[in-house]
Protein backbone atom coordinates (compact mmCIF):
# COMPACT_ATOMS: atom_id res chain seq x y z
CA UNK A 1 0.00 0.00 0.00
CA UNK A 2 1.39 3.39 -0.98
CA UNK A 3 1.48 6.35 1.40
CA UNK A 4 -1.57 8.14 -0.01
CA UNK A 5 -3.58 4.93 0.03
CA UNK A 6 -2.86 4.34 3.72
CA UNK A 7 -3.62 7.89 4.90
CA UNK A 8 -6.98 8.78 6.38
CA UNK A 9 -9.11 9.98 3.49
CA UNK A 10 -10.30 13.17 5.19
CA UNK A 11 -6.70 14.20 5.91
CA UNK A 12 -5.74 14.33 2.24
CA UNK A 13 -5.26 17.81 0.75
CA UNK A 14 -7.50 16.84 -2.18
CA UNK A 15 -10.29 15.97 0.27
CA UNK A 16 -9.90 19.26 2.10
CA UNK A 17 -10.12 21.15 -1.19
CA UNK A 18 -13.29 19.24 -2.11
CA UNK A 19 -14.84 19.96 1.28
CA UNK A 20 -14.18 23.68 0.89
CA UNK A 21 -15.56 23.63 -2.64
CA UNK A 22 -18.72 21.88 -1.47
CA UNK A 23 -19.31 24.40 1.31
CA UNK A 24 -18.79 27.35 -1.03
CA UNK A 25 -21.10 26.26 -3.84
CA UNK A 26 -24.84 26.29 -4.40
CA UNK A 27 -25.36 24.02 -7.39
CA UNK A 28 -28.47 24.89 -9.39
CA UNK A 29 -28.71 22.70 -12.47
CA UNK A 30 -30.88 25.06 -14.50
CA UNK A 31 -28.40 27.89 -13.91
CA UNK A 32 -25.42 25.68 -14.72
CA UNK A 33 -26.94 24.69 -18.06
CA UNK A 34 -27.83 28.32 -18.85
CA UNK A 35 -24.27 29.43 -18.11
CA UNK A 36 -22.64 26.67 -20.20
CA UNK A 37 -24.32 25.65 -23.48
CA UNK A 38 -21.64 22.95 -23.90
CA UNK A 39 -22.26 21.40 -20.48
CA UNK A 40 -23.80 18.18 -21.87
CA UNK A 41 -20.81 17.62 -24.14
CA UNK A 42 -18.27 18.56 -21.48
CA UNK A 43 -19.75 16.34 -18.76
CA UNK A 44 -20.03 13.15 -20.78
CA UNK A 45 -17.75 10.23 -21.57
CA UNK A 46 -17.72 7.28 -23.95
CA UNK A 47 -16.62 3.68 -23.85
CA UNK A 48 -16.77 2.64 -27.47
CA UNK A 49 -20.35 3.37 -28.54
CA UNK A 50 -21.71 3.57 -24.97
CA UNK A 51 -22.40 7.11 -23.76
CA UNK A 52 -22.34 8.33 -20.16
CA UNK A 53 -24.12 11.68 -19.69
CA UNK A 54 -23.54 12.96 -16.16
CA UNK A 55 -24.29 16.62 -16.90
CA UNK A 56 -27.48 16.55 -14.77
CA UNK A 57 -25.46 16.08 -11.59
CA UNK A 58 -24.87 18.61 -8.83
CA UNK A 59 -21.36 19.55 -9.88
CA UNK A 60 -19.41 21.71 -12.29
CA UNK A 61 -16.10 21.33 -14.10
CA UNK A 62 -14.23 22.53 -11.01
CA UNK A 63 -15.92 19.78 -8.95
CA UNK A 64 -14.83 17.23 -11.52
CA UNK A 65 -11.28 18.57 -11.46
CA UNK A 66 -11.16 18.28 -7.68
CA UNK A 67 -12.66 14.78 -7.69
CA UNK A 68 -10.09 13.67 -10.26
CA UNK A 69 -7.45 15.23 -8.04
CA UNK A 70 -8.68 13.04 -5.17
CA UNK A 71 -8.42 9.95 -7.40
CA UNK A 72 -4.87 10.89 -8.33
CA UNK A 73 -3.92 11.55 -4.72
CA UNK A 74 -5.24 8.06 -3.92
CA UNK A 75 -2.96 6.75 -6.72
CA UNK A 76 -5.91 5.19 -8.54
CA UNK A 77 -3.90 4.68 -11.73
CA UNK A 78 -1.36 2.54 -9.88
CA UNK A 79 -4.17 0.60 -8.21
CA UNK A 80 -5.68 -0.20 -11.60
CA UNK A 81 -2.31 -1.47 -12.80
CA UNK A 82 -2.01 -3.68 -9.71
CA UNK A 83 -5.45 -5.16 -10.36
CA UNK A 84 -4.65 -6.16 -13.95
CA UNK A 85 -1.17 -7.38 -13.00
CA UNK A 86 -2.59 -9.97 -10.62
CA UNK A 87 -1.23 -8.42 -7.43
CA UNK A 88 -2.97 -9.40 -4.21
CA UNK A 89 -5.43 -6.53 -4.09
CA UNK A 90 -7.72 -8.71 -1.97
CA UNK A 91 -5.58 -8.02 1.08
CA UNK A 92 -7.67 -9.66 3.80
CA UNK A 93 -7.64 -13.00 1.96
CA UNK A 94 -4.18 -12.47 0.45
CA UNK A 95 -5.19 -13.22 -3.12
CA UNK A 96 -5.54 -11.60 -6.52
CA UNK A 97 -8.85 -10.50 -8.04
CA UNK A 98 -8.43 -11.49 -11.67
CA UNK A 99 -11.95 -11.51 -13.07
CA UNK A 100 -10.49 -9.61 -16.03
CA UNK A 101 -8.53 -12.77 -16.92
CA UNK A 102 -11.86 -14.49 -17.66
CA UNK A 103 -12.11 -12.50 -20.89
CA UNK A 104 -8.46 -11.65 -21.62
CA UNK A 105 -6.91 -12.51 -24.99
CA UNK A 106 -3.28 -12.17 -23.88
CA UNK A 107 -1.45 -14.03 -21.10
CA UNK A 108 -2.20 -13.11 -17.49
CA UNK A 109 0.46 -14.40 -15.14
CA UNK A 110 -0.22 -15.41 -11.54
CA UNK A 111 2.56 -17.06 -9.61
CA UNK A 112 4.42 -17.77 -12.83
CA UNK A 113 1.41 -19.46 -14.44
CA UNK A 114 -0.72 -18.10 -17.28
CA UNK A 115 -4.24 -18.40 -15.87
CA UNK A 116 -5.83 -17.73 -19.27
CA UNK A 117 -4.76 -21.26 -20.23
CA UNK A 118 -7.04 -22.60 -17.47
CA UNK A 119 -9.83 -20.24 -18.51
CA UNK A 120 -9.55 -21.35 -22.13
CA UNK A 121 -9.65 -25.01 -21.15
CA UNK A 122 -12.86 -24.58 -19.17
CA UNK A 123 -14.44 -22.47 -21.93
CA UNK A 124 -13.65 -25.25 -24.44
CA UNK A 125 -15.24 -27.80 -22.11
CA UNK A 126 -18.26 -25.53 -21.69
CA UNK A 127 -18.63 -25.22 -25.45
CA UNK A 128 -18.56 -29.00 -25.90
CA UNK A 129 -21.12 -29.50 -23.14
CA UNK A 130 -23.41 -26.66 -24.25
CA UNK A 131 -23.29 -27.78 -27.89
CA UNK A 132 -24.20 -31.33 -26.91
CA UNK A 133 -27.09 -30.30 -24.65
CA UNK A 134 -28.52 -27.75 -27.07
CA UNK A 135 -28.08 -30.17 -29.96
CA UNK A 136 -30.27 -32.84 -28.43
CA UNK A 137 -33.99 -32.76 -27.68
CA UNK A 138 -33.76 -34.33 -24.22
CA UNK A 139 -33.24 -31.28 -21.99
CA UNK A 140 -36.20 -28.93 -21.71
CA UNK A 141 -35.50 -27.45 -18.26
CA UNK A 142 -32.43 -26.57 -16.22
CA UNK A 143 -32.48 -26.18 -12.45
CA UNK A 144 -29.56 -23.94 -11.48
CA UNK A 145 -28.85 -24.25 -7.76
CA UNK A 146 -26.76 -21.41 -6.38
CA UNK A 147 -26.99 -18.24 -4.34
CA UNK A 148 -25.53 -14.73 -4.53
CA UNK A 149 -22.88 -14.45 -7.19
CA UNK A 150 -23.53 -18.01 -8.29
CA UNK A 151 -26.89 -17.01 -9.73
CA UNK A 152 -27.59 -13.25 -9.81
CA UNK A 153 -25.44 -12.55 -12.88
CA UNK A 154 -26.67 -15.44 -15.06
CA UNK A 155 -30.27 -14.84 -13.97
CA UNK A 156 -30.10 -11.15 -14.88
CA UNK A 157 -28.37 -11.79 -18.21
CA UNK A 158 -30.76 -14.61 -19.14
CA UNK A 159 -33.74 -12.29 -18.77
CA UNK A 160 -31.95 -9.46 -20.56
CA UNK A 161 -31.03 -11.51 -23.64
CA UNK A 162 -34.19 -13.42 -24.61
CA UNK A 163 -33.68 -12.81 -28.33
CA UNK A 164 -30.76 -15.25 -28.30
CA UNK A 165 -32.66 -18.11 -26.70
CA UNK A 166 -33.37 -20.00 -29.93
CA UNK A 167 -33.59 -23.40 -28.27
CA UNK A 168 -36.44 -23.33 -25.73
CA UNK A 169 -34.46 -24.41 -22.67
CA UNK A 170 -36.09 -22.97 -19.59
CA UNK A 171 -33.73 -22.10 -16.71
CA UNK A 172 -35.10 -22.13 -13.16
CA UNK A 173 -32.89 -20.48 -10.52
CA UNK A 174 -33.14 -22.12 -7.12
CA UNK A 175 -31.43 -19.85 -4.61
CA UNK A 176 -33.70 -19.63 -1.60
CA UNK A 177 -33.69 -22.45 0.92
CA UNK A 178 -37.47 -22.09 1.26
CA UNK A 179 -38.92 -25.56 0.66
CA UNK A 180 -41.91 -23.98 -1.06
CA UNK A 181 -39.69 -23.14 -4.05
CA UNK A 182 -38.64 -26.80 -4.28
CA UNK A 183 -42.22 -27.97 -4.09
CA UNK A 184 -43.31 -25.67 -6.90
CA UNK A 185 -40.45 -26.80 -9.14
CA UNK A 186 -41.07 -30.48 -8.55
CA UNK A 187 -44.76 -30.05 -9.35
CA UNK A 188 -44.16 -28.67 -12.83
CA UNK A 189 -40.94 -30.26 -14.09
CA UNK A 190 -40.41 -33.56 -15.84
CA UNK A 191 -37.40 -35.26 -14.20
CA UNK A 192 -36.54 -37.07 -17.45
CA UNK A 193 -36.03 -33.78 -19.32
CA UNK A 194 -34.43 -31.79 -16.48
CA UNK A 195 -30.74 -30.99 -16.07
CA UNK A 196 -29.41 -29.79 -12.69
CA UNK A 197 -26.43 -27.47 -12.18
CA UNK A 198 -24.99 -27.03 -8.70
CA UNK A 199 -22.96 -23.81 -8.52
CA UNK A 200 -20.85 -23.12 -5.45
CA UNK A 201 -17.22 -22.03 -5.29
CA UNK A 202 -16.62 -23.93 -2.07
CA UNK A 203 -19.22 -26.66 -2.67
CA UNK A 204 -20.14 -26.25 0.99
CA UNK A 205 -22.60 -23.33 0.83
CA UNK A 206 -25.36 -24.37 3.23
CA UNK A 207 -28.40 -23.31 1.20
CA UNK A 208 -26.98 -24.59 -2.07
CA UNK A 209 -26.04 -28.01 -0.72
CA UNK A 210 -29.37 -28.45 1.07
CA UNK A 211 -31.20 -27.74 -2.20
CA UNK A 212 -28.84 -30.00 -4.17
CA UNK A 213 -29.50 -32.90 -1.83
CA UNK A 214 -33.26 -32.35 -2.01
CA UNK A 215 -33.22 -32.24 -5.83
CA UNK A 216 -31.02 -35.35 -5.95
CA UNK A 217 -33.48 -37.25 -3.74
CA UNK A 218 -36.38 -36.12 -5.92
CA UNK A 219 -34.64 -37.22 -9.12
CA UNK A 220 -33.57 -40.56 -7.62
CA UNK A 221 -37.12 -41.24 -6.50
CA UNK A 222 -38.56 -40.32 -9.90
CA UNK A 223 -35.91 -42.04 -12.04
CA UNK A 224 -35.52 -45.13 -9.88
CA UNK A 225 -31.87 -44.91 -8.79
CA UNK A 226 -29.18 -42.57 -7.48
CA UNK A 227 -27.04 -43.34 -10.52
CA UNK A 228 -29.78 -42.21 -12.89
CA UNK A 229 -30.23 -39.05 -10.83
CA UNK A 230 -26.56 -38.11 -10.94
CA UNK A 231 -26.42 -38.46 -14.73
CA UNK A 232 -28.67 -35.39 -14.76
CA UNK A 233 -26.20 -33.30 -12.68
CA UNK A 234 -23.42 -30.86 -13.57
CA UNK A 235 -21.47 -28.57 -11.24
CA UNK A 236 -19.45 -25.35 -11.20
CA UNK A 237 -16.97 -25.03 -8.34
CA UNK A 238 -13.44 -24.19 -7.23
CA UNK A 239 -13.36 -27.58 -5.48
CA UNK A 240 -14.11 -30.18 -8.15
CA UNK A 241 -13.11 -33.01 -5.84
CA UNK A 242 -16.04 -32.19 -3.55
CA UNK A 243 -18.46 -32.21 -6.48
CA UNK A 244 -17.16 -35.62 -7.50
CA UNK A 245 -17.48 -36.85 -3.91
CA UNK A 246 -21.08 -35.64 -3.97
CA UNK A 247 -21.69 -37.97 -6.91
CA UNK A 248 -21.32 -35.81 -10.03
CA UNK A 249 -19.22 -37.19 -12.90
CA UNK A 250 -15.88 -35.34 -13.25
CA UNK A 251 -16.49 -34.63 -16.94
CA UNK A 252 -19.57 -32.62 -15.93
CA UNK A 253 -17.79 -30.55 -13.28
CA UNK A 254 -16.60 -27.12 -14.47
CA UNK A 255 -13.97 -25.14 -12.62
CA UNK A 256 -13.67 -21.61 -11.28
CA UNK A 257 -10.79 -20.35 -9.17
CA UNK A 258 -10.22 -18.58 -5.88
CA UNK A 259 -9.02 -15.50 -7.74
CA UNK A 260 -12.57 -14.98 -9.05
CA UNK A 261 -15.13 -13.61 -6.60
CA UNK A 262 -18.65 -14.92 -7.05
CA UNK A 263 -20.12 -11.49 -7.78
CA UNK A 264 -17.43 -10.95 -10.44
CA UNK A 265 -17.87 -14.35 -12.11
CA UNK A 266 -20.37 -13.76 -14.94
CA UNK A 267 -17.71 -14.37 -17.60
CA UNK A 268 -16.76 -17.75 -16.11
CA UNK A 269 -18.36 -21.19 -16.03
CA UNK A 270 -20.73 -19.76 -13.39
CA UNK A 271 -22.68 -18.62 -16.44
CA UNK A 272 -23.19 -22.20 -17.63
CA UNK A 273 -27.00 -21.88 -17.38
CA UNK A 274 -26.83 -18.66 -19.41
CA UNK A 275 -24.72 -20.36 -22.09
CA UNK A 276 -27.19 -23.24 -22.22
CA UNK A 277 -30.00 -20.74 -22.68
CA UNK A 278 -28.47 -18.42 -25.30
CA UNK A 279 -25.59 -20.47 -26.77
CA UNK A 280 -21.82 -20.08 -26.57
CA UNK A 281 -21.42 -17.56 -29.41
CA UNK A 282 -23.54 -14.90 -27.68
CA UNK A 283 -21.78 -15.75 -24.42
CA UNK A 284 -18.45 -15.09 -26.15
CA UNK A 285 -19.86 -11.76 -27.38
CA UNK A 286 -20.74 -10.89 -23.78
CA UNK A 287 -17.15 -11.66 -22.75
CA UNK A 288 -15.86 -9.51 -25.63
CA UNK A 289 -17.96 -6.57 -24.41
CA UNK A 290 -16.54 -6.99 -20.92
CA UNK A 291 -13.03 -7.07 -22.40
CA UNK A 292 -13.70 -3.77 -24.20
CA UNK A 293 -14.69 -2.24 -20.85
CA UNK A 294 -11.49 -3.65 -19.29
CA UNK A 295 -9.42 -1.91 -21.95
CA UNK A 296 -11.31 1.35 -21.39
CA UNK A 297 -10.81 1.23 -17.62
CA UNK A 298 -7.12 0.47 -17.99
CA UNK A 299 -6.28 3.08 -20.64
CA UNK A 300 -8.79 5.97 -20.60
CA UNK A 301 -7.80 9.23 -18.93
CA UNK A 302 -9.43 9.59 -15.53
CA UNK A 303 -11.73 12.43 -16.64
CA UNK A 304 -12.97 10.32 -19.57
CA UNK A 305 -13.06 7.01 -17.70
CA UNK A 306 -16.65 5.87 -17.12
CA UNK A 307 -16.01 3.59 -14.10
CA UNK A 308 -13.89 6.29 -12.46
CA UNK A 309 -16.52 8.98 -13.01
CA UNK A 310 -19.30 6.74 -11.64
CA UNK A 311 -17.17 5.95 -8.59
CA UNK A 312 -16.40 9.61 -7.96
CA UNK A 313 -20.09 10.48 -8.21
CA UNK A 314 -20.77 7.97 -5.43
CA UNK A 315 -18.05 9.55 -3.28
CA UNK A 316 -19.42 13.03 -4.01
CA UNK A 317 -22.97 12.13 -3.02
CA UNK A 318 -22.25 9.75 -0.14
CA UNK A 319 -19.60 11.81 1.62
CA UNK A 320 -20.46 15.42 0.81
CA UNK A 321 -24.19 15.51 0.05
CA UNK A 322 -24.78 12.73 2.62
CA UNK A 323 -26.99 10.71 0.29
CA UNK A 324 -27.77 7.24 1.64
CA UNK A 325 -28.96 5.52 -1.52
CA UNK A 326 -28.86 5.55 -5.32
CA UNK A 327 -31.74 4.43 -7.52
CA UNK A 328 -31.00 2.46 -10.71
CA UNK A 329 -33.65 2.80 -13.41
CA UNK A 330 -33.10 0.59 -16.48
CA UNK A 331 -35.71 1.51 -19.08
CA UNK A 332 -35.48 -1.99 -20.54
CA UNK A 333 -37.92 -4.61 -19.29
CA UNK A 334 -35.35 -7.38 -19.63
CA UNK A 335 -33.11 -5.54 -17.18
CA UNK A 336 -35.56 -5.90 -14.29
CA UNK A 337 -33.01 -7.92 -12.30
CA UNK A 338 -30.17 -5.49 -12.90
CA UNK A 339 -30.76 -3.48 -9.69
CA UNK A 340 -30.68 -6.75 -7.71
CA UNK A 341 -27.46 -7.76 -9.47
CA UNK A 342 -25.92 -4.39 -8.60
CA UNK A 343 -27.10 -4.70 -5.01
CA UNK A 344 -24.78 -7.63 -4.48
CA UNK A 345 -21.96 -6.31 -6.65
CA UNK A 346 -21.87 -2.92 -4.96
CA UNK A 347 -23.20 -3.44 -1.45
CA UNK A 348 -21.26 -6.64 -0.76
CA UNK A 349 -18.13 -5.02 -2.18
CA UNK A 350 -18.39 -1.53 -0.69
CA UNK A 351 -20.33 -2.14 2.52
CA UNK A 352 -17.17 -2.12 4.65
CA UNK A 353 -16.15 -0.32 7.83
CA UNK A 354 -12.46 -1.29 7.92
CA UNK A 355 -9.69 0.11 5.74
CA UNK A 356 -7.18 -2.16 4.07
CA UNK A 357 -4.86 -1.43 7.00
CA UNK A 358 -7.50 -2.57 9.51
CA UNK A 359 -8.45 0.81 10.92
CA UNK A 360 -12.04 2.10 11.02
CA UNK A 361 -13.07 4.03 7.91
CA UNK A 362 -13.65 7.67 8.76
CA UNK A 363 -16.41 8.27 6.18
CA UNK A 364 -19.52 6.54 4.88
CA UNK A 365 -18.75 3.85 2.29
CA UNK A 366 -21.09 2.63 -0.41
CA UNK A 367 -24.68 3.57 -1.11
CA UNK A 368 -27.83 1.52 -0.76
CA UNK A 369 -28.69 0.44 -4.32
CA UNK A 370 -32.30 -0.07 -5.33
CA UNK A 371 -34.52 0.34 -8.34
CA UNK A 372 -36.95 -1.10 -10.86
CA UNK A 373 -37.28 -1.26 -14.61
CA UNK A 374 -39.08 1.62 -16.32
CA UNK A 375 -41.86 2.51 -16.56
CA UNK A 376 -42.94 0.45 -13.55
CA UNK A 377 -41.06 2.64 -11.09
CA UNK A 378 -42.91 5.74 -12.25
CA UNK A 379 -46.11 4.32 -10.82
CA UNK A 380 -44.46 3.15 -7.61
CA UNK A 381 -41.65 5.20 -6.06
CA UNK A 382 -40.89 8.08 -8.45
CA UNK A 383 -43.17 10.22 -6.30
CA UNK A 384 -40.45 10.16 -3.63
CA UNK A 385 -37.79 11.06 -6.19
CA UNK A 386 -39.68 14.12 -7.41
CA UNK A 387 -41.24 15.47 -4.21
CA UNK A 388 -39.62 13.63 -1.32
CA UNK A 389 -37.26 15.30 1.12
CA UNK A 390 -34.33 12.90 0.62
CA UNK A 391 -31.59 13.33 -1.94
CA UNK A 392 -31.56 10.18 -4.11
CA UNK A 393 -29.24 10.33 -7.15
CA UNK A 394 -30.84 8.49 -10.06
CA UNK A 395 -29.17 6.39 -12.74
CA UNK A 396 -31.08 5.86 -16.00
CA UNK A 397 -30.07 3.12 -18.45
CA UNK A 398 -31.52 3.19 -21.96
CA UNK A 399 -30.87 1.66 -25.37
CA UNK A 400 -31.15 3.55 -28.66
CA UNK A 401 -32.46 0.57 -30.63
CA UNK A 402 -35.09 -1.97 -29.70
CA UNK A 403 -34.46 -5.70 -29.89
CA UNK A 404 -38.15 -6.42 -30.54
CA UNK A 405 -40.67 -5.73 -33.30
CA UNK A 406 -42.52 -2.84 -31.60
CA UNK A 407 -40.51 0.35 -32.26
CA UNK A 408 -43.36 2.64 -31.26
CA UNK A 409 -43.34 1.07 -27.79
CA UNK A 410 -39.59 1.60 -27.59
CA UNK A 411 -40.03 5.27 -28.48
CA UNK A 412 -42.57 5.58 -25.69
CA UNK A 413 -40.13 3.92 -23.29
CA UNK A 414 -37.31 6.25 -24.29
CA UNK A 415 -39.56 9.30 -24.05
CA UNK A 416 -40.50 8.37 -20.49
CA UNK A 417 -36.88 7.87 -19.44
CA UNK A 418 -35.74 11.20 -20.90
CA UNK A 419 -38.79 12.96 -19.47
CA UNK A 420 -38.18 11.60 -15.97
CA UNK A 421 -34.56 12.77 -15.99
CA UNK A 422 -35.60 16.19 -17.28
CA UNK A 423 -38.42 16.49 -14.75
CA UNK A 424 -36.09 15.60 -11.88
CA UNK A 425 -33.79 18.40 -13.00
CA UNK A 426 -36.28 21.14 -13.88
CA UNK A 427 -39.19 20.50 -11.52
CA UNK A 428 -42.13 22.90 -11.81
CA UNK A 429 -43.41 26.10 -10.25
CA UNK A 430 -46.96 25.15 -9.34
CA UNK A 431 -48.63 27.60 -6.97
CA UNK A 432 -50.09 24.88 -4.74
CA UNK A 433 -47.43 23.28 -2.50
CA UNK A 434 -48.78 19.76 -3.00
CA UNK A 435 -48.31 20.11 -6.79
CA UNK A 436 -44.86 21.68 -6.72
CA UNK A 437 -41.75 19.69 -7.63
CA UNK A 438 -38.59 21.50 -6.57
CA UNK A 439 -36.37 20.00 -9.26
CA UNK A 440 -32.58 20.20 -9.03
CA UNK A 441 -32.56 16.44 -8.42
CA UNK A 442 -29.41 14.78 -9.84
CA UNK A 443 -29.38 11.99 -12.41
CA UNK A 444 -26.96 10.18 -14.70
CA UNK A 445 -27.86 8.49 -17.99
CA UNK A 446 -26.06 5.56 -19.59
CA UNK A 447 -27.00 5.07 -23.24
CA UNK A 448 -26.36 1.74 -24.97
CA UNK A 449 -26.77 1.48 -28.74
CA UNK A 450 -28.59 -1.82 -28.21
CA UNK A 451 -29.20 -4.21 -25.32
CA UNK A 452 -27.34 -7.08 -26.98
CA UNK A 453 -24.86 -9.53 -25.49
CA UNK A 454 -21.79 -7.43 -26.28
CA UNK A 455 -23.11 -4.28 -24.65
CA UNK A 456 -24.52 -6.15 -21.67
CA UNK A 457 -21.04 -7.55 -21.04
CA UNK A 458 -19.59 -4.07 -21.38
CA UNK A 459 -22.15 -2.64 -18.95
CA UNK A 460 -21.46 -5.32 -16.33
CA UNK A 461 -17.69 -4.81 -16.52
CA UNK A 462 -18.02 -1.02 -16.31
CA UNK A 463 -19.86 -1.44 -13.01
CA UNK A 464 -17.33 -4.03 -11.79
CA UNK A 465 -14.57 -1.49 -12.34
CA UNK A 466 -16.62 1.35 -10.87
CA UNK A 467 -16.78 -0.68 -7.64
CA UNK A 468 -13.02 -1.19 -7.59
CA UNK A 469 -12.34 2.49 -8.27
CA UNK A 470 -14.62 3.49 -5.39
CA UNK A 471 -12.91 0.98 -3.08
CA UNK A 472 -9.54 2.53 -3.87
CA UNK A 473 -10.82 6.01 -2.98
CA UNK A 474 -12.27 4.72 0.30
CA UNK A 475 -9.24 2.45 0.95
CA UNK A 476 -11.39 -0.64 1.51
CA UNK A 477 -11.29 -4.18 0.12
CA UNK A 478 -13.89 -4.71 -2.62
CA UNK A 479 -13.26 -8.45 -2.81
CA UNK A 480 -14.03 -9.91 0.62
CA UNK A 481 -17.37 -10.25 2.46
CA UNK A 482 -16.66 -11.14 6.06
CA UNK A 483 -19.90 -9.57 7.21
CA UNK A 484 -21.81 -12.37 5.48
CA UNK A 485 -20.15 -15.02 7.64
CA UNK A 486 -21.45 -14.02 11.07
CA UNK A 487 -25.09 -14.68 10.21
CA UNK A 488 -24.15 -18.05 8.70
CA UNK A 489 -22.40 -19.09 11.92
CA UNK A 490 -25.36 -18.11 14.08
CA UNK A 491 -27.82 -19.86 11.75
CA UNK A 492 -25.82 -23.08 12.11
CA UNK A 493 -26.27 -22.81 15.89
CA UNK A 494 -29.97 -21.95 15.80
CA UNK A 495 -31.17 -24.51 13.26
CA UNK A 496 -30.79 -27.62 15.48
CA UNK A 497 -32.47 -25.75 18.33
CA UNK A 498 -35.66 -25.55 16.26
CA UNK A 499 -36.14 -29.32 16.44
CA UNK A 500 -39.09 -30.24 18.74
CA UNK A 501 -37.07 -31.81 21.59
CA UNK A 502 -33.94 -29.66 21.27
CA UNK A 503 -32.76 -27.69 24.28
CA UNK A 504 -32.43 -23.93 23.71
CA UNK A 505 -28.99 -22.43 23.49
CA UNK A 506 -27.75 -19.14 24.89
CA UNK A 507 -29.17 -16.17 23.02
CA UNK A 508 -30.35 -12.65 23.67
CA UNK A 509 -33.84 -12.42 25.17
CA UNK A 510 -35.52 -11.51 21.88
CA UNK A 511 -33.97 -14.37 19.86
CA UNK A 512 -34.71 -16.87 22.64
CA UNK A 513 -38.33 -15.72 22.81
CA UNK A 514 -38.72 -15.96 19.03
CA UNK A 515 -37.31 -19.50 18.98
CA UNK A 516 -39.74 -20.51 21.73
CA UNK A 517 -42.70 -18.89 19.95
CA UNK A 518 -41.89 -20.49 16.60
CA UNK A 519 -41.47 -23.95 18.14
CA UNK A 520 -44.73 -23.57 20.04
CA UNK A 521 -46.62 -22.68 16.86
CA UNK A 522 -44.82 -24.81 14.26
CA UNK A 523 -47.21 -27.74 14.51
CA UNK A 524 -44.26 -30.14 14.83
CA UNK A 525 -44.62 -32.50 17.77
CA UNK A 526 -41.91 -34.20 19.78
Amino acid sequence: MNAAGSRNLTELPAWQRLAGHYRAQQFDLATLFAQDPQRAATLSARCGDVLLDYSKNLLDTETLRLLIGLARERNLGDAVSRLFAGEHVNVSENRAALHTALRATSPVMLGGHDVTVDVGRELDRMRTFVTAVRGESVVADVIHIGIGGSYLGPAFAGEALPAYAEKPIRVHYLSTVDGGALQQLFARLNPRTTLVIVASKTFTTTETMANAQAVQRWLAGQLGSEHAAFTRFAAVTARPQLAVAFGIAREQVFEVWDWVGGRYSLCSAMALPLALQIGMDPFDALRAGARAADDHFRTAELDQNIPVILALLDVWYANFHRAASRVVLPYLSGFARFPAYLQQLEMESLGKRATNAGTVVGVDTGLVVWGESGTNGQHAFHQLLHQGTRLVPAEFIVACRAVHAYPEHHDMLLANALAQAEALMTGNTASEPHRACPGNRPSTTLVLPEADAFHLGMLVALYEHKVYAASVIWDINAFDQWGVELGKQLAARIQPELAPQARPGTHDASTAALIHHIKSHSGRRS
